[in-house]
């Protein structure tokens, strides 16, 4: 089945599970270290663990368990391959990383006015979120199906719905532990990169 899977986005999903398997094997430490933490963990926590630069892209391909692995490549697989065959590899590898990056400045941002204490973030959902984004801007009228419930939905709706979900809870504090103001990061750096490509403000047009 992923014979079929455009390069990139079989790549992404090799790397992902080669970096869980990698976890599972050397334990906390390697997960720690490739998690995003923090700009102020390191004076506020006992932690040996404090936020590095890469970080901001290394966490996006760590996972917390086998069932955030799976639901994280399943949906690249579902939408990533579809936008990698739309656009190219360069594109769509350069959208995915910009998406993971904003989510992860995102979460700096609100974890800055947080008052609790510091916890890493982990997770490629921001780059998913941000193929889910532009999905629904290539291909809005495309039938996407919930897995709970079973629900089926225009794209364009489906994403509608899920960023003011992800906006609800994250303004709300419901659902504490998940980064639902990374998830609106990782749309807003598709949106800011399609943008981009077409010429669009706040981008000049090429």
């Amino acid at each position: 089945m992923l014979n079929s899977v455009p390069p990139v986005t079989r790549a992404l999903i090799f790397i992902n599970v080669l970096v869980f398997a990698a976890e599972r094997l050397l334990g906390d430490n390697l997960t720690l270290r490739l998690a995003l933490w923090p700009m102020q963990s390191a004076p506020l926590s006992d932690s040996l663990f404090s936020f590095q630069p890469w970080q901001l892209l290394t966490y996006g391909f760590v996972h917390a368990g086998t069932w955030h692995l799976f639901v994280n490549m399943f949906a690249v697989y579902m939408f990533g391959g579809q936008l990698e065959q739309l656009w190219g590899p360069k594109r769509y590898l350069n959208l995915y990383l910009l998406s993971v990056i904003v989510a992860g400045v995102a979460q700096l941002i609100v974890a800055g006015f947080a008052a609790v204490e510091p916890y890493p973030t982990v997770g490629a959902s921001g780059g998913i979120f941000g193929l889910l984004l532009a999905y629904a801007m290539y291909f809005p009228r495309r039938t996407v199906v919930l897995l709970i419930p079973p629900i089926p939905m225009p794209a364009w709706l489906f994403v509608t719905l899920y960023g003011t979900l992800e906006l609800y809870l994250g303004v709300t504090g419901t659902e504490a532990g998940v980064a639902h103001f990374a998830h609106l990061g990782g749309m807003a750096g598709a949106w800011l990169m399609i943008r981009y490509w077409r010429g669009q403000p706040p981008f000049r047009r090429r």
